[in-house]
This record gives C-alpha cells, sequence and structure tokens, in this order.
C-alpha cells in the first residue's frame, strides 16, 4: 500500500510538469486510444518508446513509474489467463478441459502489453500533475456538459478530492498496521482466512478516520461559503503556451502513427 504511485504528485523541473493540465488530459486520452489501434510488433514497439520517451522527459525515476503496476498485478495475470485459456485456435497444449492455444498467448501478450502502458502511461500525467490542476483542466475541457446539466465542476471536485485521499489514506492504514503490530497482532502467519479477519483491525479505524477526514472537509468548505462552480474565479487561470501547441501536434502525429500502424499490419 505504501508503494501506491495513483494521486501522489512527483515534484520535478521537466517539460512535462510545465505543459498546460489540459494537453496531459488530452494526451493520455489519445494514448489510450493508440494502444487500442496498435495490434503488430512494430506497432507495440512505437508505443513503449513513447512512452519510455515520456518517462525520460518527466525526470520521474523508472522504478517510481513501475510501481503503479503493482496494484493491477492481479487482474493483469488474471487477464492474461483468461484469454489464454479462453481464446480458441491452434491448440498448442490441453489437459483436461483446459487448452492453450496460439492465438491465445498472442491475446494475452497484447492484452497484457495494453494494461501495461496504459496504467504506466495513466500515471505519468497524476505524476506530473497537481490535483487542483487537473481538476481544472477536466473542469474546462468538459465545461460544454454543463449545456446539458452536467455537473462537471462537483464531478471534478470529486475526482480531485478522491485523488489527493489515496495517499493520505495509504499513509493512514501504515500507521494503523503498525500501532497493532506493536500491540501485538500478527497480519502475515496463517491461513486465508485468518489473515482477512486479521485486517479486521486495520479496516475499522481506517474506515473510522476516512469518514472523519470526510467530514472535517465539508465543514471546512462550508464554513469557506463553498457553493459549487457558480462565479468561481482562479488564481492560476489556464492559458496555453507555444509548448503547448507543439505537443498538441506532436499527439496528432503519434494518433496517426497508430492507424498508419493498424491499415498496415506491422
Amino acid at each position: 500500500m505504501g508503494e501506491l504511485t495513483l494521486g501522489q504528485y512527483y515534484p520535478a523541473e521537466s517539460i512535462l510538469h510545465r505543459l498546460d493540465p489540459r494537453v496531459k488530459l488530452v494526451g493520455t486520452i489519445v494514448y489510450i486510444v493508440g494502444l487500442f489501434q496498435v495490434s503488430g510488433v512494430f506497432g507495440y514497439l512505437f508505443a513503449a518508446a513513447v512512452l519510455f520517451v515520456l518517462v525520460f522527459l518527466s525526470k520521474v525515476p523508472f522504478s517510481h513509474v513501475l510501481k503503479s503496476l503493482k496494484p493491477v498485478f492481479v487482474l493483469l495475470c488474471i487477464t492474461m489467463l483468461i484469454n489464454m485459456f479462453l481464446i480458441p485456435g491452434r491448440v498448442l497444449w490441453s489437459f483436461w478441459i483446459f487448452r492453450i492455444t496460439a492465438e491465445g498467448i498472442r491475446q494475452a501478450v497484447t492484452m497484457g502489453l495494453r494494461l501495461i502502458f496504459l496504467v504506466m502511461g495513466s500515471s505519468i500525467m497524476t505524476l506530473t500533475t497537481t490535483p487542483n490542476a487537473l481538476t481544472d483542466a477536466m473542469e474546462n475541457l468538459f465545461g460544454f456538459l454543463r449545456i446539458v446539466k452536467v455537473p462537471v465542476h462537483e464531478i471534478s471536485m470529486m475526482m480531485s478530492i478522491a485523488l489527493r485521499f489515496i495517499p493520505i489514506l495509504t499513509e493512514e492504514m501504515d500507521k494503523i498496521r503498525k500501532a497493532q503490530m506493536a500491540r501485538g497482532a500478527d497480519f502475515e502467519s496463517g491461513g486465508l482466512i485468518r489473515r482477512l479477519k486479521a485486517m479486521i483491525p486495520l479496516l475499522v479505524p481506517l474506515f473510522v478516520s476516512a469518514f472523519r477526514r470526510a467530514n472535517d472537509l465539508a465543514m471546512a468548505m462550508e464554513a469557506r461559503c463553498y457553493h459549487g462552480g457558480d462565479g468561481r474565479t482562479r488564481m492560476k487561470p489556464l492559458r496555453y503556451a507555444a509548448a503547448d501547441f507543439v505537443a498538441y501536434g506532436l499527439l496528432a502525429a503519434f494518433l496517426a502513427g497508430c492507424i498508419v500502424f493498424r491499415v498496415t499490419g506491422l
């Protein structure tokens, strides 16, 4: 839990940190769309090369970005196993009702790479963008939805608070775990049922702390007369710079490259 990177901001002086948050949000969406366009070996090498360049430009340690894969490791394994055993095709190995096919292995590798690149690409956005900047970007980009009465500001605020609370609750859980271990609690030994029961002394105080923090935050927002996004101004309004337009051009080139790889089958 202490190694979760989702919602954590990594301060650094880099090109990606200085980009407009709207560019990074659009770039993440474009990168995800591009991942589902490529299908061949060269297409995935192209997506991997772009990802490594982004990590290099962000000046975030590569090991720190890799930590974002730990929470989805189980999901990654399940996804690959399901594709490996359930995709029909040329059978390579069989036992009872289980069959591994060549097409299944190819699909498993494809989905695994997509999931890995997707998580790492998304983590770069959160590592180089503060929650407040990300909230402003979402509210600005999706502001047109106000026409159909969608509460864009409130949704953006909730997502920002959720991202901000992830590292706080992670740190709180680590403190509770150490306090319970100091009192003689054992979270490592025993079978699965015993370990699940041992989590109760962790989860109950954690939920109590989370509700207390949420109540304190609500009272603080009410004390400051918060009533939504109507009439609110920003201390640092978002403005595009020359580098942002260059980044948009590179995003368009990346998406075009992914489409070319898909059409040619490379």
